[in-house]
């Protein structure tokens, strides 16, 4: 993917983290948000696909206030039946949709400013995959 993105700067502990990984990853301004996609993010078998696109929007002080949900492309279903919750919600990046989904910290599990990052966040994104696989049919 040679044409990639770089409308904003991300600070480089993130940046070092992404490239670890091996991710494409890119960075857009779209309608005055920024986003954070990440292309070629792995999902656990279970799912319809193995490997998508996950996009996370970018707060200009996220290293402060945190992060929040992931929003993924194509959408994700689950191989036997079973809904996945608070998905049901697209956003339109680059006028490709996106599934939102609606995952959030908890009292638990805080943001913790000067800890948390990029790569905290999609750590915690993998968790959320693995979890609904857990899932069982209501």
């Amino acid at each position: 993917m040679s044409d990639l993105q770089r409308d904003f700067e991300i600070i480089q502990e993130d940046k070092d983290y992404l490239n670890a990984r091996g991710f494409q990853w890119e960075t857009v301004m779209v309608n005055n948000q920024m986003w954070l996609i990440v292309h070629g993010f792995p999902v656990p078998e279970g799912y319809n696909t193995r490997v998508v696109d996950a996009a996370v929007m970018i707060p200009s002080d996220y290293e402060i206030c945190g992060l929040d949900m992931v929003y993924i492309k194509p959408a994700l279903h689950r191989t036997n039946g079973v809904r996945i919750g608070a998905t049901d919600y697209n956003e339109t990046i680059r006028g490709e949709l996106y599934q939102r989904w609606s995952r959030h910290r908890t009292s638990q599990n805080p943001w913790r400013a000067g800890l948390d990052n990029i790569g905290t966040h999609l750590d915690l994104v993998e968790e959320w995959l693995l979890r609904e696989l857990q899932k069982e049919i209501a």
